[in-house]
């Protein structure tokens, strides 16, 4: 016998939650296009040659794979070859480089995207946290200056201030001072992929937390208490003893001005913010995905009780990858189902007047027409009117409906 269940980790949307989303997607469509981001969109299958290529960090072991169908099948279960040839995207981000890389002389350089679009990850489903979800993008390719970074983070503070997402903190790092403090401490450099994924986890497990997740991957205990030290001191200052801070300690360890690009950013995103958001050098931010090289940044936001609501990065080696020849390329992902879960808890969204009118199921149908013929007048102006027929127990119609956002009725006998 068949079910109603969902399959696990998926969620059915209703017309309430339906009507949040239209409405935040039409906002951010509306800003990011004024920017100049062209939209585009990808498939939700991709190789499984490109999902496990190693720059996906640990989402690549939350892939759904596809298996291989008929004759391949038959000779994967025997023993010849991969079971799977696909898998559903987990990001948007390795799917982009894909597309750009197969439509490069088709599309402007630099190319700004914008993607919309479900993906999926085999993760473990709690509260809030779904296999399939929606994820927001936009990405600009072929431009490898400091104004790529600040045109993504002076978009998306715009779009959600306009968001009413509350108070934003924008934190900012650099894959490369990463890189340099592992080698500062004196940590074992070849597992410097696990060392950062540990040092990603202070916000959830704090210093002690961390400290122990790197003794447990074997870590000197001297360089865990030096990085300990260096992190205390850090934190400690404003932006600009921050910044001095990383000068100092890492001097002759990093190849390009990457602390001057920082400050520069900091600087240039007080300017464009006018207040909605406000810069933070953060030491704890790395960023899980693999393929960053540069300069990462987070949004958190007073609304989600700090947590993150955007997160990106630059990530000049993935289109490479599919070329042969490195691109700079810096993207930037909003969390979209954390926006949606807001504005529904807290309803905040004011949708437009939607009209109610309920007939008598005794009207003959001529009348009917005529009130079709009346609400197409409201339509035209883009009014939403939607014609019933009246139930038995009116208030409770009426109660339902105003929680679906009809605000206005009107009955006719």
């Amino acid at each position: 016998m068949s079910t109603t269940e969902t399959a696990r980790g998926m969620h059915d949307i209703l017309p309430q939650e339906m009507a949040v989303r239209q409405h935040l997607l039409a906002k951010l469509r509306t800003i990011y296009q004024s920017f100049g981001f062209l939209e585009i969109e990808t498939p939700a299958l991709e190789r499984i040659e490109n999902l496990t290529n190693g720059a996906g960090g640990e989402n690549e072991k939350l892939v759904f794979k596809v298996l291989k169908r008929g004759e391949k099948l038959q000779k994967a279960l025997a023993g010849v070859g991969d079971l799977a040839d696909a898998g559903l995207r987990y990001d948007l981000t390795l799917p982009l480089s894909r597309f750009y890389a197969a439509h490069l002389d088709e599309l402007p350089r630099p190319f700004k995207a914008l993607q919309i679009g479900n993906v999926w990850r085999a993760d473990r489903p709690a509260k809030g946290r779904f296999r399939q979800f929606m994820q927001c993008d936009i990405d600009i390719l072929g431009d490898a200056t400091l104004g790529a970074e600040i045109e993504l983070l002076h978009a998306t503070t715009a779009f959600l201030d306009a968001a009413c997402a509350g108070d934003l903190t924008v934190h900012l790092n650099d894959r490369r001072i990463l890189r340099a403090l592992v080698e500062l401490c004196g940590f074992d450099q070849a597992k410097e992929a696990q060392i950062l994924i540990a040092l990603d986890k202070y916000d959830k497990i704090g210093l002690a937390g961390v400290e122990s997740e790197l003794a447990e991957l074997g870590q000197d205990a001297a360089a865990i208490a030096r990085y300990s030290g260096y992190f205390e001191e850090f934190v400690s200052g404003d932006n600009d003893e921050r910044l001095n801070w990383c000068a100092e300690r890492l001097a002759g360890k990093l190849d390009s001005p990457v602390i001057d690009e920082l400050g520069e950013a900091i600087s240039a995103l007080q300017t464009l913010s006018g207040g909605r958001a406000v810069p933070l050098l953060d030491l704890s931010l790395v960023r899980g995905m693999g393929y960053y090289t540069g300069m990462i940044f987070e949004i958190t936001s007073s609304a989600f009780a700090g947590s993150s609501i955007a997160g990106g990065g630059r990530y000049d080696k993935m289109v490479g990858q599919f070329t042969g020849k490195d691109t700079p390329a810096c993207g930037f992902s909003i969390g979209f189902e954390r926006l949606v879960t807001l504005l529904l808890e807290q309803e905040q969204l004011s949708l437009s007047c939607r009209h109610a009118w309920l007939y008598d199921k005794s009207l003959p149908l001529a009348q009917i027409v005529q009130l079709e013929q009346r609400a197409d007048l409201l339509r035209r102006d883009g009014q939403s009117v939607a014609l019933l027929p009246l139930a038995k127990n009116h208030s409770y119609q009426r109660k339902q409906l105003s929680g679906f956002g009809y605000t206005d009725f009107e009955e006719f006998h």
